[in-house]
């Protein structure tokens, strides 16, 4: 059992946060939110995420879970100190890690000799040594704290899974003695544990990503090719997926790709490319593919419409840039709304986990309660987000509630059969 602070409560932190304690780890997590944490203390948790609630319950109830205000105040304490806050993007595509440099300045006066700090965030290539230097700077006794790169690899709405069952453990560090106690944190878990040097740690993350990325935009521009020449994209996607060298996963054509990590990482490893001075035209290409496929959306929606959205009133079903989170950053969903309006749409959606924050991100969009609200009037029903409940709902009630019976499956989830059977005009992707 370690004493182990972690510093950010948002998605990252508090999942290693609340799956350390479950590994029988002493943690504190540390936020600069009081009302977060006063939240998290209560065993409120801000986030839907599957599994989460229990393991917070779980931590709290132990007592090797707990939650503070202020970094330093659970720095002092610790063996181990994970970063994980924030490295947004920049406006040149960079990651912006001032929150990581103010961290770093912030707990280096009240590390104690042999702690670790770990950046467990997001980092572009150099980080770990950026946070070496500033620990240094700050006035911690840099020959007595170690500091390495810990990557995460954790899908939200699948988190806690991904952390307790991890395909790989990567660790990167140049003091071996250091590697070995970062790893005897994960010592319960059965997985490939990766020991490398901190710019290949760090790198492993991006081109990981990158990699995924360009899957998803790889088989968005397939799924148009396909509506092309007639083929259908879920017969393609099988065939391609039982190759052991490609595999199911992320082979699934949609909107395009979002969230909080995929959109940002592929900008920030593009921002290094570029500094480097490498041309790194395929990543570029996988950008500019997903850009479109957001606009092939807007073009379908239209032509559903009749031709112009002017006027036109659409229906929206989901808005997080997944299902089983309620996570709208960069979400594809909320990127084709904001078109939709402003080419003249009407338009109304429903989310069943998000949607009130949504209304905020998106002006002149309204946002309803009800699925079926959401259809009254509508020339168009647009399916964003791949939410399994969409599949259940009763499609004859649609059918008289759209002003128009005209349906853009933009994630290949219904069955486009049983809806033609009862007179909607279906368009899928790649369909």
């Amino acid at each position: 059992m370690s004493d182990v602070a972690v510093i950010g409560a948002g998605y990252v932190g508090l999942t290693t946060a609340a799956c350390l304690a479950h590994l029988g780890h002493r943690v504190t997590c540390a936020d600069i939110d009081r009302e977060r944490v006063a939240a998290l203390s209560k065993g409120e948790i801000p986030i839907l995420e599957d599994g989460l609630q229990a393991l917070v319950t779980e931590g709290l109830s132990s007592r090797r879970l707990t939650f503070v205000v202020g970094a330093e105040n659970a720095a002092g304490i610790a063996e181990f100190v994970f970063l994980c806050v924030p490295t947004p993007q920049a406006e040149d595509g960079s990651a912006n890690l001032s929150f990581v440099e103010d961290v770093a300045r912030e707990i280096a006066p009240v590390l104690r000799p042999g702690a670790v700090v770990i950046n467990k965030s997001t980092m572009p290539v150099g980080s770990t040594r950026l946070v070496q230097r500033i620990l240094a700077e700050a006035g911690a006794a840099i020959e007595e704290v170690g500091v390495a790169s810990n990557p995460e690899f954790l899908r939200e709405g699948s988190s806690v899974r991904d952390f307790l069952s991890p395909n790989r453990v990567v660790i990167g560090c140049d003091d071996p003695a250091v590697a070995v106690r970062v790893s005897e944190l994960y010592r319960s878990l059965n997985a490939p544990m990766l020991v490398t040097d901190p710019a290949s740690a760090e790198m492993i993350k991006y081109a990981s990503n990158a990699f995924l990325a360009t899957k998803i935009s790889f088989m968005n521009a397939i799924a148009n090719l396909c509506e092309t020449v007639d083929a259908d994209v879920r017969e393609v996607a099988l065939g391609m997926g039982y190759d052991q060298r490609i595999g199911f996963e992320f082979l699934h054509p949609g909107p395009g790709y979002g969230g909080s990590c995929f959109p940002k990482d592929t900008a920030a490893l593009l921002y290094a490319a570029r500094r480097s001075g490498y041309d790194f035209s395929l990543l570029e290409g996988v950008v500019e593919v997903n850009f479109r496929q957001h606009e092939r959306m807007v073009e379908k929606v239209r032509n559903l419409a009749g031709g112009t959205l002017h006027g036109v009133s659409i229906a929206l079903w989901g808005l997080t840039f997944k299902a089983n989170t309620d996570d709208l950053r960069d979400s594809p969903a909320l990127v084709i709304a904001r078109r939709l309006i402003e080419e003249g749409a009407k338009v109304q959606a429903y989310d069943p986990a998000a949607g009130e924050r949504a209304a905020t991100l998106v002006p002149g969009l309204e946002v309803v309660p009800d699925p079926y609200v959401a259809c009254e009037g509508a020339h168009v029903l647009a399916v964003l987000t791949e939410w399994d409940e969409f599949r259940w709902l009763d499609f004859d009630r649609v059918l008289a509630t759209l002003g128009r019976p005209a349906v853009l499956d933009a994630r290949n989830l219904l069955d486009p059969v049983a809806l033609r059977r009862r007179g909607f005009t279906y368009e899928g992707v790649g369909r």
